[in-house]
């Protein structure tokens, strides 16, 4: 059953993406947690997505579960913070899990392979609005960008770094007995800084260590991503 259902998610995940994929990869957010019996499916799913290069696969444990039993080792209130923020953006009430969010405009509830795929084509072929690029010498990373077209509104530079997987054997709750892999595990999500896109953007921050680091540019107060980038 396992190899059959990781057979659908490859076949559905493996729709060929636009050549602009590469260069501006789509960001797929999954709000998860391991006291969500729902959330396995999904978490595997992630694990589907997260050697693309055309995709930055991102899992964001939320702490809003940890009530019922089992506290979640990389639960952290900043990511419901930004869950909630999308769920003002698009007028709705409420947040759950599992969540999967494309680009911060596309939400998908559960795991929906098919689903997944085709909003990660849908947004692989838009036009890039902004031209991002990253460097690292030593424990320096360099972030330049520019705007291609003309941009309305605010935007915010978002640096985060990620483990690429992580195991956890889940003792209480509703997942309990169960052994889980996950994979880009976030941590220590920021925002770097404001730019309104009318001059080229040149901005550096520290990377200490050796985990992924993924920069993104986006509208503010859960808008629309328009460029990411990532350094392994």
């Amino acid at each position: 059953m396992k190899r059959l259902i990781a057979a659908i998610l490859a076949a559905a995940l493996g729709v060929a993406a636009p050549a602009v994929a590469q260069t501006n990869p789509v960001v797929v957010e999954l709000f998860t947690s391991q006291g969500c019996s729902s959330c396995p499916p999904a978490d595997a799913l992630l694990h589907e997505l997260a050697d693309r290069e055309d995709v930055i696969a991102l899992a964001l444990h939320v702490d809003y579960w940890d009530y019922i039993g089992w506290k979640d080792p990389f639960g952290n209130p900043a990511h419901a913070d930004r869950q909630r923020a999308y769920a003002r953006a698009d007028r709705r009430r409420t947040i759950y899990t599992p969540e999967m969010i494309v680009n911060g405009q596309t939400d998908i509830v559960g795991a929906k392979p098919m689903k997944l795929s085709e909003a990660i084509a849908e947004h692989a072929r838009i036009e890039p609005k902004v031209a991002i690029s990253l460097s690292r010498s030593g424990d320096e990373l360099a972030i330049d960008a520019k705007a291609l077209s003309r941009i309305n509104g605010p935007m915010e530079v978002h640096l985060l770094r990620y483990t690429p997987e992580q195991t956890t054997a889940i003792k209480r709750g509703e997942n309990r007995g169960k052994t889980l892999r996950y994979a880009n595990v976030v941590e220590g999500w920021t925002v770097l800084g404001d730019w309104d896109g009318q001059n080229p953007l040149r901005m550096t921050a520290e990377m200490s260590g050796d985990k992924p680091c993924v920069v993104i540019i986006q509208f503010a107060n859960g808008g629309p991503i328009l460029a990411a980038a990532r350094v392994r």
